[in-house]
């Protein structure tokens, strides 16, 4: 029986391949969209049984090539561009698409554990897995809560596990081909390798400089979740997947010029010795952003935790210091 990781060579899919191979898993059958290629790196050192486009694996799929032959998919691909305004696009490749995957799962009895979005709470102050909480305020958003509100109509017909995750802002290793996608930590990491320099928004939202507040929440963690979620497939369900800790960008831009400083023998520094010196600095906040931003977000965890996940998250500190330190073993100063 297969494994299938869609979004296979993407962040979290790959990942999610990585982890499995951990375990002794190799029967894995990758799904992916490999027109830009550079992502093939991300499985490079995985271990797979077969590589599909997604176009092809969705035609074998509803043509019966594989009834029978998968006990799970795990569905992580699709388009994340949260400034991406071509509807027709995000809707076939985060509703059409995940929505065949469902059904052929319903019918041949496969769990189902597919990837969500913080997105689906727009501007929202409350964070809990309801509808009252969800307002979305872009078309990537509105992709995924459609989707969720589809997983909900059809929930009492599943013949196997349905769970979703929704992912915050989720950061680490095998994000690099992302590129203006990739998590904050990357990009302060990068910043102050090239130029010694980080730059943050200024205050926007009610919140002062660098302070807007997002639940930063490591790879290493949601791939837990996932895994947790796999070995118990009488649990399903919608889950936030996120810290329950909301913290400001600040504390990731220090978290990450610090890990380089001591990469260097050089003693961290604080918040207020990283503005004086200019390590620190804020840029307006973008026109374009205004209204379809999120200064706030903290996930409730309850639903999480009463289905029985119980470890511990790595906070920004912990984090966005072990993925610095990761980065730097492959591309030292």
């Amino acid at each position: 029986m297969y494994h299938v990781v869609t979004g296979a060579a993407g962040f979290i899919g790959s990942n999610l391949v990585n982890a499995l191979n951990d375990r002794g898993v190799t029967d894995i059958i990758a799904v992916d969209d490999l027109r830009h290629g550079d992502k093939f790196a991300n499985l490079a050192d995985c271990e797979i049984a077969d590589y599909f486009d997604k176009d092809e694996f969705i035609e074998r799929l509803e043509a019966g090539a594989f009834d029978g032959a998968v006990s799970a998919l795990l569905h992580q691909g699709a388009c994340s561009d949260t400034a991406e305004r071509d509807g027709r696009l995000m809707m076939d490749s985060n509703y059409r698409y995940s929505k065949r995957l469902l059904e052929h799962c319903i019918d041949d009895e496969v769990h189902f554990i597919y990837a969500s979005s913080a997105a689906i709470y727009g501007r929202s102050r409350a964070f809990r897995e309801e509808r009252e909480c969800e307002a979305p305020i872009n078309i990537y958003g509105y992709s995924k809560f459609l989707f969720d509100e589809l997983v909900r109509r059809r929930f009492e017909e599943r013949s196997a596990q349905i769970a979703g995750l929704r992912y915050f802002n989720v950061y680490g290793e095998r994000e690099q081909h992302k590129g203006r996608m990739a998590s904050v930590a990357y990009h302060f990491f990068t910043q102050y390798r090239d130029t010694g320099q980080v730059r943050l928004f200024s205050a926007s939202g009610g919140f002062g400089d660098g302070e807007q507040r997002r639940d930063f929440v490591s790879v290493e963690d949601c791939v837990r979740i996932n895994l947790f979620l796999l070995d118990r497939p009488e649990i399903s369900g919608i889950f936030n997947a996120g810290t329950g800790a909301a913290q400001s960008f600040n504390e990731v831009a220090m978290a990450a010029v610090n890990a380089c400083r001591r990469a260097r023998g050089e003693e961290p520094l604080t918040l207020a010795a990283l503005r004086e010196r200019g390590v620190i600095q804020y840029i307006a906040f973008p026109d374009d952003l205004r209204g379809r931003y999120q200064s706030y977000t903290q996930a409730d965890l309850s639903r999480l935790r009463a289905a029985g996940y119980d470890a511990p998250f790595l906070n920004v500190e912990q984090g966005v210091t072990r993925y610095c330190q990761k980065l730097l073993e492959r591309s030292p100063a």
